[in-house]
């Protein structure tokens, strides 16, 4: 049995060292709140013994380009890139719900500030931007270079889009199962898309193989989002670092509630309608939501929708000429994704 944190290993040490070089050693203290919240340092600039975060995307990133007899190094700058996109936009996100914690921690805003906190995942972004351009360094063709910028910033803007439903949709009750999926496409799935897409594309021309590759990427980044919606609700507190149903008090439109906001019938519909018309929801709404999606059975539909995307994003490695090792490292990824705790 593969051990999922080997994987992460081999590549962590040498992504986190690019991760600190680009974000660098700057003396202005927004770096320092960049620092912060890559969890190399405490508030007070004391460093940290462990990072924040699994590096998942970035890892991901390096696994494509190495399970296709890439040399994984020349990929790192494209896959900093994608790391620091995703934390520029946890940045803005933990702004946009107003989040005071992230992994146990504060969160930047809540420390430095509101306008310091858009600085900080600003620079984050310029920085993602700068370090893609340094694949040439590592002997990456011009051409690659250039389409590795293209797809990172096409990602980059779907993400955007689906933050922006995502907000919208939490003052709104029509939501429905599809525009939720096309929601979590751009906010999650884009990303996911995105490092895979660009990890075989440093290691190979076959666009087929590209394809492939850019395909389980968008099943595992929705299997992901949807796992991640039931562990919002239903998941260990310790684990996720996250208040449970905190989702809930937000009025998110998770998959689960979407699911039971169309099935509810009579009654049940109108308690949970005017539960999340209320500007705000208490502890006892919470537990009557709770009450409601157990009713319609939301949290079975939901791990019904990740296995889904779980299993096209194997079925997508069928298409790949990659060793036995290469495929069972990135189906025991997926699994992990799929099953994960936190």
């Amino acid at each position: 049995m593969i051990d999922i944190e080997n994987i992460f290993q081999r590549y962590r040490p040498e992504l986190e060292a690019e991760l600190k070089r680009i974000v660098g050693k700057a003396s202005l203290p927004m770096y320092d709140m960049m620092r912060y919240h890559m969890g190399w340092i405490e508030e007070a600039g004391h460093t940290r013994r462990n990072t924040a975060g699994k590096r998942l995307r970035p890892i991901l990133c390096l696994l494509a380009c190495e399970s296709l007899n890439g040399q994984w190094r020349q990929a790192l700058p494209v896959a900093a890139s994608v790391e620091l996109v995703h934390n520029f936009s946890l940045i803005h996100d933990d702004i946009q719900d107003s989040s005071r914690e992230r992994r146990g921690r504060p969160t930047v805003w809540s420390i430095w500030g509101l306008p310091q906190g858009i600085n900080a995942g600003d620079g984050m972004h310029a920085l993602a931007l700068s370090s893609l351009l340094r694949l040439e360094e590592r002997g990456v063709p011009h051409e690659k270079t250039v389409r590795a910028a293209s797809i990172l910033g096409e990602a980059s803007l779907r993400l955007c889009e689906g933050q922006y439903l995502d907000l919208s949709y939490e003052n709104r009750l029509d939501i429905k199962v599809k525009d939720y999926l096309a929601m979590i496409s751009g906010k999650t799935a884009a990303l996911f898309r995105s490092s895979l897409e660009i990890g075989s594309l440093m290691a190979t021309e076959d666009e087929s193989v590209i394809t492939h590759m850019r395909t389980f990427g968008h099943a595992l980044g929705m299997t992901f989002q949807v796992h991640d919606d039931v562990l919002s609700i239903w998941g260990d507190e310790k684990a996720t670092g996250k208040p449970v149903a905190s989702d809930i008090q937000m009025r998110k439109k998770t998959l689960p509630v979407v699911y039971a906001l169309s099935k509810a019938k009579g009654e049940d519909r109108e308690r949970l309608l005017r539960t999340y018309r209320k500007k705000r929801i208490s502890y006892a709404d919470v537990d009557e939501v709770l009450k409601l999606l157990d009713k319609v059975d939301a949290r079975a539909y939901a791990q019904e929708m990740s296995t889904k995307y779980y299993n096209d994003a194997l079925a997508e490695l069928n298409g790949l000429d990659i060793s036995q090792t290469a495929r069972a490292e990135l189906e025991a990824v997926a699994a992990f994704l799929f099953d994960r705790k936190f």
